[in-house]
């Protein structure tokens, strides 16, 4: 494969993993759960929070991108939701930290690279068979 055509795919792949975190962030946005700071046995009884995640998109070895997945910091904060078994005495729960505006700019951002390289991908090609039909 080409240099050129191994730097797309490694566009697409990264993209594709910004749109999956995205994705996930989005899903489990609303699953809570005790805090941190909560009695063990309630933590023991039940699932702590969702912890979201966030991609940092590097400079890959030998030319292209990849895809680094790390946990958003800090994972959650602290939310007012008197009514859940696991809330302490003020009422308060361990909620993802989601941001839905930036995940938003995350999934149109994944959405341009997708294809921003599929272009890449498609101009190369048409080059190549250009090269190819050319007539002595």
């Amino acid at each position: 494969m080409s240099s050129i055509l191994s730097i797309a795919v490694s566009g697409i792949s990264a993209a594709s993993d910004r749109l999956q975190v995205s994705a996930n962030n989005v899903a489990n946005a609303n699953s809570d759960g005790p805090l941190p700071s909560a009695d063990p046995a309630i933590q023991a009884q039940f699932p702590s929070a969702y912890v979201p995640q966030r991609v940092e998109q590097v400079e890959a070895p030998g030319g292209g991108t990849k895809a680094v997945v790390s946990n958003v910091q800090p994972g959650t904060v602290a939310a007012y939701d008197p009514t859940a078994p696991y809330a302490d005495q003020s009422g308060m729960v361990a909620e993802p930290n989601v941001n839905y505006a930036n995940e938003a700019v995350q999934q149109m951002t994944a959405r341009y690279n997708y294809v921003f390289n599929v272009y890449v991908m498609r101009v190369y090609s048409r080059m190549m068979k250009s090269l190819v039909d050319v007539q002595t």
